[in-house]
Order: structure tokens, then sequence, then C-alpha cells
């Protein structure tokens, strides 16, 4: 349970820092970026796998870069999930899930070795 609510903490920051970096991202409150990261973590882990698994042929052709347009696609659907999240179009919020991808696994990286 705690290294679950550790990751929730490091993916709030990575979600944070994104933020900052993305012009076209914006987080209202703190309450906000908390359910920000929940909705992105909830999406990825529900709808993610079905999307992933329909796109296949196409994820195939273009060797696993649609991905990342999957990726954007759970940001974008967060940002309607959540009132005080907003991304200002899909370009942003492909480069969003694309930054956030790589700050969250840097952390993970950094900080998931301090957590066992």
């Amino acid at each position: 349970m705690t290294t679950l609510l550790f990751r929730w903490v490091l993916n709030c920051v990575a979600l944070f820092l994104v933020m900052k970096l993305v012009p076209g991202m914006q987080i209202d409150r703190f309450e906000d970026l908390l359910l920000a990261t929940l909705a992105i973590g909830l999406l990825n882990l529900v709808i993610r796998p079905i999307i992933l698994l329909l796109t296949l042929p196409v994820n195939i052709l273009t060797f696993g870069l649609f991905t990342l347009v999957i990726n954007g696609l759970m940001f974008y659907l967060a940002s309607h999930l959540v009132d005080g999240f907003r991304v200002t179009g899909f370009g942003a919020a492909f480069i969003a899930a694309l930054l956030f991808s790589i700050i969250s696994s840097l952390l993970n990286m950094i900080f998931g070795a301090i957590n066992k």
C-alpha cells in the first residue's frame, strides 16, 4: 500500500513539473493535481490496454510509435474528466504525455530504490 501511495506522489510531482514545462497545460488547484494524477493512472490501467489491443496492427506497422499517440489521448481524455485540469489541444497533450513518461520514469528510478 505504501509503495502505491509513494508512486502516486512521485507521479504528482512529475505531473506538476510537466505542467510547468508545457505551455498548453494548466492545473488550477492542488486537489486537481491529485485528481488528474489519479485519472491518468486509472485511464492507463483500464482503458489504455483495450485501446492498445484494438490498435495493435497500426502499432506494429509504426514499430510501436503509435503508443505515443495513445498516451497523448489518455492525457487529453483525463483533461476532460477532471474540471481543474486543462490541456489546450492534442499537441500539448502529446508533448505532456511524453514528458510525463520521461520524468515519471526518472523519478521512479531515483526514488524507487529508496522506498524498498
